[in-house]
């Protein structure tokens, strides 16, 4: 029996009065089993003759809003939980893409018919919370207990091009393992081309849940190359044939480093959703540079100058799963400069140093991003209870007021003109100038910074 919060069973309770069985589906139920929260519930609707008589009954209960005719479904804010209602109802492929389905309500449908459609065993589990009873038609908590990860129907999975992507990410988030019939599915339909039918949006979603709710995000892409899909996200397909110097890298490839590099992030994360997705994108992407760059210089193997490589790389990467111009102009800075806080401890870098890096990226998500990339790999000796590096960049950025952000310039456009000089093209280039001066510590006050400007005057 699934416990349900009062306000669950006052809603349900109400429905059922007036001839109404909900079944709860999906995650909410999925979750339960796993140990996992959700606010967001789906709810199928049996005995319902229309929608008007449904948002009738709802309306008492919070804030609606209809998703689609096509779709029958009403979206109502209550007491906290996000809830879609639905009827039931059946799919049938009709067109391109994972949109291109016919739907038909069948409001007195039986559960098992209403289920099939489902892409996951895991995902056609109900619970009856009038009766208190689970619904398990495909046996999918028995699956859920041995860490399986099955289809519903092997026919119509291969319908819908967006599954691939959704068997990824569940199978990384609950540490499952396909069933030899799925991972054929699954290979098939990226030999036959489906991904090419998923818009941008769609791939960025799954691939957000991949990298925010999964502990061990490397489960998912090693599961994706297994089925032959990396070649969609080229080049990663070419990051397991890079090599790498064996002294500082141990566990092997560029590929093997990556999936380390984004658990070991994925363990830093701050729950943050956009903080954290600029993070693991950038440790996915932080070495795309090198299978362009890698080449062996005196008998050992080197990548050099693969992040500067890796920033266009990654920009036309990134084009192609999302056009959130702000989240790609945060990645590309850390891609760019991940090596540096390591670089800058081992030469000892003086405190100008830190201040023109602080004008390029964040030097707090930089320690972060540097940090994974530390740990994630293997370790000839004990692995090192502290990263230094990062340690000793931070304590440096804060005394310097940098960690988050470059110095404000101590030198503005109204002490030009204060000083009689009339607004016009050369203000620009004497404010930069100003401003390397103040990156140099040529000058650390206002007063100094005058000084400073009647010398150049």
């Amino acid at each position: 029996m699934i416990h349900l919060p009062l306000p669950l069973v006052r809603l349900v309770e109400h429905l059922s009065y007036h001839g109404i069985r909900a079944i709860f589906v999906g995650g909410f139920v999925r979750d339960h089993f796993t140990g996992h929260m959700t606010q967001d519930l789906d709810i199928e609707l049996y005995g319902v003759t229309s929608l008007e008589t449904l948002e009738t009954l709802l309306k008492p209960f919070g804030k609606m809003g209809l998703y689609g005719k096509s779709f029958g479904v009403i979206k109502l804010s209550y007491e906290g939980y996000a809830i879609d209602f639905s009827p039931p109802r059946t799919e049938s492929k009709s067109g391109f893409g994972h949109k291109g389905f016919e739907m038909a309500w069948h409001s007195h449908l039986d559960f098992s018919a209403a289920a099939r459609r489902r892409d996951f065993t895991i995902n056609a589990i109900g619970y009856d919370p009038i009766e208190k009873k689970l619904l398990d038609p495909y046996d999918g908590l028995n699956d859920l207990e041995n860490k399986i990860l099955r289809c519903v129907d092997p026919e119509t999975f291969v319908d819908d091009p967006l599954r691939v992507l959704r068997a990824v990410q569940f199978a990384a988030r609950y540490e499952l393992t396909c069933d030899t019939t799925l991972l054929d599915l699954c290979r098939n339909m990226i030999a036959e081309g489906a991904l090419a039918e998923l818009p941008k949006e769609r791939i960025f979603e799954e691939l957000k849940k991949l990298l925010l709710q999964s502990d061990r995000p490397s489960i998912g892409f090693a599961l994706f190359r297994e089925m032959g899909g990396l070649e969609f996200f080229s080049p990663l397909d070419q990051l397991e044939t890079t090599p790498q110097e064996k002294e500082s890298h141990p566990e092997g490839s560029v590929w093997n480093h990556t999936l380390m590099a984004l658990d070991t992030m994925a363990s830093l994360r701050s729950g943050q959703w956009r903080d954290d997705m600029v993070l693991m994108l950038t440790m996915l992407l932080h070495d795309i540079g090198k299978p362009q760059t890698t080449l062996i210089e005196n008998g050992q193997l080197n990548a050099p100058k693969h992040a500067e490589a890796g920033v266009e790389i990654a920009r036309d990467w990134l084009s192609r799963i999302t056009d959130d111009k702000d989240l790609v102009e945060r990645i590309l800075p850390l891609i760019r400069y991940h090596g540096f806080p390591r670089k800058l401890y081992r030469s000892s870098a003086d405190d100008r140093a830190i201040l023109h890096l602080s004008t390029h990226v964040c030097i707090h998500d930089l320690i972060r991003v540097a940090k994974a990339d530390f740990y994630g790999r293997s370790f000839n000796t004990p692995v090192p209870k502290t990263f230094e590096a990062g340690e000793w960049l931070y304590e440096r950025a804060s005394a310097l007021n940098v960690l988050f952000e470059p110095p404000k310039p101590l030198l503005m456009g109204r002490d030009l003109i204060s000083y009689g000089l009339t607004p016009s093209e050369t203000f620009k280039g004497i404010l930069e100038q100003a401003y390397h001066a103040q990156l140099d510590q040529v000058f650390s006050t206002h007063e100094e910074a005058l000084e400073w400007l009647v010398t150049q005057l």
